[in-house]
């Protein structure tokens, strides 16, 4: 009971390309001959890959040809190249005249290294307060299936995944859509048979708006230049109906009013008012 538990422990592993050897339950002692031997093993219990009798190869399974060769006296079986369809449990199974001397299993796990995985972004919305992107993480030409997860400034964070099997081999695309308000740090990582191949990629926002100045409103600017019009004519009408005072005492008057009224955003020069004042008075005299 105790060997058949630890048998079934018995696992190689390989990558696709490689050369890979299956160990049996039995090596024949050089010192026997081997006409008293059978060996053979088989895939799945119904697959015969490579059977032996008498130390001569008598079956070989169609897939497995010119890929395939064993030792006749340690019974190692040696596949080259590994395919990913050789994947899965094997069977080695000797006989000694004719009664069953080991029974083993091996299991072999095939795996294929995935690219490095790849990160592509497009924007499909944009603010000045953030920008949503869609971000897509895509790695290929693996086995066995993936798993993809990912990380956001080392926060962990959830894909949106989908798979596609081309010749048993497996492609993988995750999305995710972000809106990115400040620079941030993606992760991608496609993990697969306890390995993993992993990629990132800064994001940073583009678009820093620059909010512009608010101009006065249209109602502001129509009163300023209302009351600016109506103390030009005032001016002018005091300057002919008025005694004269000369220049001075109009600078005077003119100095006293709010400063305001003289902004350079209306045009207005107080000393200019007191000369068109000067000349109006005179004007009116002259009358």
């Amino acid at each position: 009971m105790w060997q058949g538990q630890a048998r079934e422990k018995r696992v190689v592993k390989s990558k696709v390309g490689e050369k890979v050897s299956l160990p049996c339950c039995r090596e024949i002692p050089r010192s026997e001959s081997l006409q008293n031997y059978r060996a053979y093993w088989q895939k799945n219990v119904t697959d015969v890959v490579l059977a032996y009798s008498d130390g001569e190869r008598i079956r070989i399974h169609e897939r497995y040809r010119n890929r395939t060769e064993m030792d006749p006296w340690d019974l190692i079986l040696w596949i080259s190249p590994v395919e990913i369809l050789d994947n899965g449990t094997y069977q080695c199974v000797v006989q000694h005249n004719s009664v069953v001397a080991c029974d083993e299993r091996v299991t072999l796990l095939v795996t294929a290294d995935f690219s490095e995985p790849s990160i592509t972004t497009k924007v499909s919305n944009s603010s000045c307060e953030a920008t949503e992107m869609v971000i897509t993480c895509s790695s290929h030409g693996g086995f066995p299936k993936p798993k993809i997860s990912g990380a956001l400034n080392n926060v962990s964070v959830e894909w949106n995944p989908s798979w596609v099997s081309e010749s048993s081999l497996y492609n993988v695309t995750g999305t995710l859509v972000l809106n990115v308000t400040s620079d941030v740090n993606v992760t991608c990582s496609v993990e697969y048979d306890g390995l993993a191949k992993s990629s990132s990629l800064l994001l940073k926002k583009t678009n820093d708006c620059v909010v512009p100045p608010v101009p006065p409103s249209y109602n502001v600017i129509t009163a300023s230049s209302i009351v600016v019009i109506i103390f030009i004519l005032a001016i002018i009408l005091a300057a002919r109906y008025l005694p004269r005072h000369g220049f001075l005492s109009c600078a005077f008057r003119t100095a006293r009013l709010p400063c305001s009224l003289y902004s350079n955003a209306y045009g207005v020069d107080p000393l200019a008012l007191c000369k068109g004042m000067a000349a109006a008075e005179n004007s009116a005299q002259d009358d």
